[in-house]
């Protein structure tokens, strides 16, 4: 029924990360993709040192996908990689990954402005090899991980109108408050619980640009339409065509209340099948040529 467009998993357990457990085993993700009805799922494997004390390499998540048909790997990149240079040829790492079968890049948590030369080079290097990118947005520099913007995400949109060819998968807390206008920014570090009073720069981002996208999964995501299940209802049928359900499970244990929430929508009549589906699994497909 449903297609992730975001998990994290490794096929050995690591150290634990940031004091949580370690990331899922492909079996353990398989157990729980068989309750949740989940028929596939993206593979965004962790290179950014700010995420991980030990960098998960792409062949990692290649490894899993050939063992296991369930998994979509994606290739990610540092944008300090090579030479730590905006002169580095990064489009040539991520075409290399493309052609192994990786349909994406990402997630991209190095915690660096959007508008830093080295990770307006890897949007550049993206957008040559023609695959998506999945980033994670940070409310601030230092002590935390994900690419910086400022409140009203300006960086954003400068690489969105920069880069008009490349498909952004947007995701984190400081991505998805936005939905609604901020009350204070303290809004951007966790999940707002206000109604959608005014709107925010997401849905108005999401006009502009065609090459935004959201990727509606972990709390985050699924904070952004359960907050007002009216707007909700606005919001996913307006943008139907460029909304992915995600999960972000990294622990066994990760709860994943977008699933409960969508089936309760469509079942109570406020989107329909067609929406539904849309957004449960026939977007990712679209955009990852499945």
């Amino acid at each position: 029924m449903f297609i992730d467009i975001h998990v994290h998993m490794s096929k050995v357990p690591g150290f634990p990360r940031r004091g949580q457990a370690p990331y899922s085993t492909p079996e353990q993700l398989i157990e729980r993709y068989d309750k949740l009805q989940i028929e596939k799922g993206v593979i965004l494997p962790e290179v950014n040192p700010e995420c991980s004390y030990m960098p998960q390499s792409n062949e990692d998540a290649l490894d899993i996908s050939r063992e296991n048909g369930r998994f979509i790997p994606f290739c990610n990149i540092d944008p300090r990689a090579l030479n730590n240079s905006p002169c580095a040829q990064l489009g040539d790492i991520i075409k290399f990954y493309r052609d192994k079968g990786c349909k994406g890049v990402g997630e991209v948590c190095a915690n660096l402005p959007f508008m830093d030369p080295l990770v307006q080079n890897l949007f550049k290097g993206a957008e040559e090899a023609g695959v998506p990118l999945t980033f994670h947005i940070a409310p601030c520099i230092g002590g935390n991980y994900g690419l910086y913007d400022n409140p009203g995400l300006p960086q954003l949109e400068m690489s969105l109108q920069k880069f008009p060819n490349l498909k952004f998968f947007g995701h984190s807390q400081a991505f998805w408050a936005e939905i609604a206008r901020l009350e204070t920014p303290e809004e951007r570090t966790g999940y707002p619980a206000s109604l959608v009073k005014d709107e925010g720069v997401i849905p108005k981002l999401m006009r502009k640009y065609p090459n935004l996208y959201g990727d509606l999964s972990a709390g985050s995501g699924c904070n952004a339409l359960k907050r007002d299940r009216k707007y909700a209802i606005k919001f996913l049928n307006e943008f139907q065509d460029r909304l992915m359900f995600g999960t972000d499970i990294c622990a066994p244990d990760t709860a994943t209340p977008l699933v409960d929430f969508l089936l309760d929508m469509k079942n109570a009549g406020d989107i329909t099948e067609s929406v539904f589906n849309k957004v449960a699994r026939e977007n990712a497909i679209a955009n990852l040529n499945l």
